[in-house]
């Protein structure tokens, strides 16, 4: 009898212990299901609208001269990374419940830098320069957005598009560009990013980061110039976080 209630006992509190896990999570589940949603008739807006705020991480993808080794007075020549702000307003098209479509006119100002190693002193006696590239860069993105189910007032996305850029400061034009990188005015090319949409009762939180990438050659090239000539090619690349605000 002994060794019947000692076999019996841990089954009976193994299966009391399996029905009070049962109960809990069926009780976790039922009240996920009734989470209150902020802004429930969201998803059927056919449009609506937000501002950007953002900050990015720049820098140029360049190719050497051919030439460049047959240079004397350059010896290095390397692209860093530098950051920049932008803002931006924002208007979103439904297409469907899964897709949306997006445009995203930003005005960024960013930097964008050059190390050089110099054989020979230049005239402020320094053999290592850093040349500032400044930009005001307008940019035209539009974008496909592909959404996740809404879970409560949570939702992920992720979106590609395609953007077109307008340099407002660029210098390829300058006279007097004996120290300056000559960068074109124009640019284009492919955007990725992923994105969280958080409900709030009268807005919407949404972080994003993505990779924006130049696809045209923005070097205005001059044999003449020491710092510029040392290129054949030089793009655009960044890496993007911003926080809309939709309404």
């Amino acid at each position: 009898m002994l060794h019947l209630l000692r076999t019996k006992t841990p089954l009976k509190i193994r299966a009391s212990l399996v029905i009070i896990t049962g109960c809990l999570l069926l009780q976790s589940i039922a009240g996920a299901q009734y989470v209150e949603q902020n802004q429930p008739d969201h998803d059927t807006k056919p449009y609506y609208f937000g501002i950007t705020i953002g900050i990015n991480l720049a820098r140029f993808q360049t190719n050497l001269h051919p030439r460049f080794m047959q240079l004397d007075t350059v010896m290095v020549a390397e692209p860093t990374n530098a950051g920049g702000l932008a803002l931006g307003l924002l208007a979103t098209a439904r297409i469907s419940d899964r897709f949306q479509f997006r445009f995203n006119p930003q005005l960024m100002f960013l930097e964008r830098n050059i190390y050089y190693k110099l054989r020979f002193p230049d005239i402020d006696n320094q053999t290592e320069v850093v040349k500032k590239v400044e930009s005001i860069i307008m940019t035209f993105p539009v974008q496909l957005k592909f959404q996740s189910d809404r879970i409560g007032n949570f939702r992920v996305y992720t979106l590609a598009g395609f953007k077109a850029d307008i340099d407002m400061a660029s210098n390829a034009r300058a006279k007097r560009a004996e120290d300056l990188v000559k960068i074109d005015r124009f640019d284009y090319g492919p955007e990725f990013g992923i994105g969280f949409n958080f409900f709030f009762d009268s807005f919407i939180f949404s972080p994003e980061i993505k990779i924006s990438n130049g696809m045209r050659n923005l070097h205005a090239r001059d044999k003449n110039l020491i710092y510029s000539s040392v290129f054949d090619k030089i793009q655009s690349r960044m890496i993007i976080f911003s926080i809309h605000l939709e309404g």
